[in-house]
Formats: structure tokens, sequence, C-alpha cells
């Protein structure tokens, strides 16, 4: 028996997309509760789309950084956003 072929790329092997667009969205609480923030990534020009809750503090660090940043990539598995990418030897 020769060698097993691999198998092929889907978009869920995919682990590590480049975010396209995002969105942030506030839903209210219930009467004396505090809202809910959530942000939605488009990942890959729409090849995946994730939606996450967030603390209010959370999604204003994250507002900051996403309109700063030239390119940010997130890790579907574990649920990690990135920064943009620094070349070796640059400060």
């Amino acid at each position: 028996m020769g060698p097993t072929p691999k198998q092929p790329i889907t978009d869920d092997s995919i682990k590590v997309r480049q975010l396209s667009h995002y969105q942030f969205s506030w839903v209210a609480g219930s009467a004396g509760n505090p809202g809910t923030w959530t942000l939605q990534l488009v990942l890959d020009e729409g090849a995946w789309e994730e939606v996450l809750t967030l603390a209010a503090d959370d999604a204003d660090n994250l507002q900051d950084l996403l309109s700063t940043a030239e390119t940010v990539f997130y890790d579907v598995s574990r649920r990690t956003l990135m920064f943009g990418t620094t070349p070796v030897g640059h400060h």
C-alpha cells in the first residue's frame, strides 16, 4: 500500500484567518442590568465569521487596537486576535 493521501483543505481546517471587517454591537440588558457588547469578525472576505461577547473595557480596548492596526489575524481554534506583524529586527 502507498502512503495515505493528505486530506483536502476545507474551511474548517484553516486555523488562522485575516480580519476583513468588524462590527461592534451593544444589546441593552434587562431593567437595572448592564448591556452586552458583541464584536462580529468577518474573516478572509467573508469565508468565515465569528461573534465574540465582550466586557465594556475589552470592547473599548479592542476598538482602539482595531482602528490602528494595519493587519489583524484571528486564530479560530484558540479564539485569539493577533494585531499586525513586525519584521524581525524592527522595534
